[in-house]
């Protein structure tokens, strides 16, 4: 069996990610043995942007997240992640 490697203290945010970037995790944490955990509470971190559309196409947007009866802003998300998701795998 792999010996498991203590996790170091860090300062903040910053030095941890570092560590994380150049450490393999698997040395660290017992995988034969997962743990289930749940996050009730967590929510995705979000980032405001200023998107200009044409109207044209804010309007069938808008008239497609109408017919589904979910906020056009919600549905141009599940549309944007449709699509990169299919980018990213190359379907």
């Amino acid at each position: 069996m792999k010996k498991i490697k203590k996790i170091p203290r860090f300062r903040n945010e910053k030095e941890e990610n570092e560590f994380w970037l150049n450490h393999d995790t698997t040395e660290y944490f017992d995988m034969s043995r997962p743990m289930k955990m749940f996050f009730p509470n967590l929510k995705p971190s979000t980032k405001k942007i200023t998107l200009r559309l044409p109207t044209n196409l804010l309007y069938k947007i808008k008239t497609l997240a109408n017919e589904r009866d979910v906020p056009y802003q919600s549905f141009m998300k599940v549309l944007l992640n449709e699509k990169v998701s299919r980018l990213i795998l190359g379907a």
